[in-house]
């Protein structure tokens, strides 16, 4: 029989107004948000999105996802379904502290594909804004740098951004990943795949995942470059797109002998999970794996390449 309650509760509670007044406080990341996907933060590597317009909440760290009941149960682990009904009550009816259009961060969608706003974009040269970018702040090598510009899957953003191609195929563009001295996002209207470098779809035995794009270039740099290596970025979360091109790679490593699939994910908890649910694909088509863990906590691979690069330098 169902209970008139629970699903008022459901229409009058907003999965944000949750975030917000569970302790500590959840807080929206603008940038990364649109209307109808709005990505709140807690600590580090903690992230939910919460979506149909408030109804829902998913977890793009892991399969977690469900109404504003789950939510509560989520974030208080061991409470009972009546001291949720209790907790619901005392905020149903409140709105989030955001108002749509700050939280979707006042940008207007553009009309134009993704494709099309990454074909305008030039090429990254020795010396551009990008170019500096990446060499100077990221310490990319330049022979990594000319390498992934080269193969059409880096490209001069605006700002002396670094714009990164998700490829469907080998040339259609399906999304596309920013990094940049004060900007970290990508372009709305996309659909995640993978950043790959080399982009061309052909079998490689070893194949190493990272969460970024730079990350990805980074253990390139530091690898120098391995022929036998696809190395690749998720971008952040495991998206259908994402996980569907995994599985196309692991098919084909599945029959060659010497495979192996590296999760080289950030050393946190969020990149922790990210390496288990990188470890369970790998088992489905019994592919070997390893887990690259940057050695220092809370660090990623671009961490580590600098480091060496600032090591080298003071031995030199």
């Amino acid at each position: 029989m169902s209970d008139p309650e629970i699903e008022d509760l459901r229409d009058k509670v907003h999965c944000a107004v949750v975030l917000e007044h569970t302790p500590p406080t959840w807080k929206l990341d603008r940038r990364e948000s649109t209307k109808l996907s709005l990505k709140y933060r807690r600590g580090k590597g903690e992230i939910l999105i919460v979506s149909h317009g408030g109804k829902g909440w998913w977890d793009p760290t892991s399969d977690a996802k469900g109404d504003v009941f789950g939510l509560v149960q989520r974030l208080e682990p061991g409470i009972n379904f009546g001291h949720v009904r209790k907790r619901l009550r005392e905020i149903a009816g409140l709105s989030p502290s955001f108002p749509i259009a700050e939280r979707a961060g006042r940008r207007k969608a553009s009309e134009r594909s993704v494709a099309e706003r990454w074909a305008e974009r030039r090429a990254v040269w020795p010396g551009s804004p990008t170019w500096r970018y990446l060499a100077r702040k990221r310490l990319l090598p330049p022979a990594i740098i000319e390498a992934a510009s080269a193969a059409g899957v880096l490209r001069e953003g605006p700002a002396g951004s670094a714009w990164f191609a998700h490829l469907n195929g080998a040339t259609s563009v399906a999304h596309v990943d920013i990094r940049g001295p004060t900007y970290k996002g990508s372009l709305t209207g996309g659909a995640k795949s993978l950043f790959r470098l080399p982009p061309l779809a052909q079998s490689f035995s070893r194949v190493v995942l990272a969460e970024a794009a730079i990350d990805a270039l980074s253990l390139a740099a530091i690898d120098c470059l391995r022929a036998d290596t696809l190395y690749a970025a998720t971008g952040g979360g495991m998206r259908p797109g994402t996980i569907a091109a995994l599985e196309v790679l692991l098919t084909a490593m599945a029959i060659l002998p010497d495979a192996l699939f590296c999760s080289a994910t950030d050393a946190d908890r969020s990149g922790d999970r990210f390496a288990e649910r990188h470890r369970s694909l790998a088992e489905r088509f019994s592919v070997p794996f390893a887990r690259l863990r940057p050695p220092v906590e809370g660090g990623d691979w671009n961490d580590v390449l600098s480091l060496r690069s600032q090591h080298q330098g003071s031995r030199s």
